[in-house]
């Protein structure tokens, strides 16, 4: 259990009260920023900042069954595809294979720790992927129709697993979507929207380092196993990416695999009595 004051902060980070829920694209983009990363349709149920819990703006927000119904999912879903859209901030399916928003400055460490090097395509990424890849970066944009028969994959499930496999390696990315005449998403590559982030170099410590930092700072603190549930990343990388701000002051390493901000990461705004544990 956390303390309630960690509520209170992830509260105010996270959009998890009434009057600072995310509205729309312009909200939803601060709060991309504020937080660094979400994932996008995930519930309370899961660990880590997320869209649809920002849209409800409460704690105990569940995923209904029927989404197509509850005005809260469709208003998410309305929202992930504006911002998508207006390509401020990165977007697909990142974070163990599920939809996830990042904000730019956090771009080149993420495409450190899962983007795949160039060099290492062909031993990584499978042959559908390899072919999906090689159309991509000579089209740079194809509807998802077109590339399925451009590259001749015609099964839906192997082309969707080369997809997924590209996305997680920060490969391709969807940048529309159209409801009309059919459901379909226009795809892209990164380069043509964060062509200035991908070139970013940073080694992996760093990377670990200001991906804990920017999900410590929206959490207020971290339990044990935190980071590397939402993250994705093994515990020995997420821990020593927390021991890195230990390092630096930025946070205080409260027992095995829990932190907190520490005084030099604690806004200063906050009342005396935040963040106190």
């Amino acid at each position: 259990m956390l303390p309630e004051e960690v509520e209170v902060h992830r509260d105010r980070m996270w959009r998890r009260d009434p009057e600072n829920r995310v509205e729309d694209a312009y909200s939803a983009e601060r709060f991309i920023e504020d937080v660094g990363f979400c994932e996008v349709l995930t519930d309370s149920r899961r660990p880590g900042p997320s869209l649809y819990v920002a849209v409800c703006g409460r704690r105990d927000a569940h995923m209904p069954r029927n989404v197509q119904k509850d005005p809260e999912s469709r208003l998410a879903w309305t929202i992930k595809d504006d911002v998508m859209r207006r390509g401020r901030c990165f977007y697909g399916k990142v974070l163990r294979g599920r939809s996830t928003f990042i904000a730019p400055r956090l771009v080149p460490y993420f495409n450190a720790l899962f983007g795949i090097p160039r060099r290492m395509e062909k031993t990584v990424l499978s042959d559908d992927a390899q072919t999906i890849l090689k159309i991509m970066r000579r089209e740079w944009e194809l509807a998802t129709r077109d590339l399925r028969e451009a590259s001749g994959i015609s099964e839906r499930a192997r082309f969707d697993k080369a997809m997924t496999q590209l996305q997680k390696g920060l490969k391709i990315i969807p940048t529309e979507v159209l409801y009309e005449p059919t459901f379909t998403y226009i795809w892209s590559i990164p380069e043509a929207r964060f062509p200035e982030q991908l070139k970013v170099q940073v080694v992996r410590e760093e990377a670990l380092k200001e991906i804990a930092r920017s999900y410590l700072v929206g959490a207020g603190m971290t339990l044990r196993g935190e980071l590397a549930r939402v993250t994705g990343l093994s515990s020995p990388e997420a821990g020593l990416g927390n021991w890195g701000l230990v390092d630096e002051g930025f946070a205080e390493r409260l027992a095995p695999g829990v932190y907190r901000l520490g005084a030099v990461g604690r806004p200063q705004s906050a009342a005396p009595t935040t963040m106190q544990v």
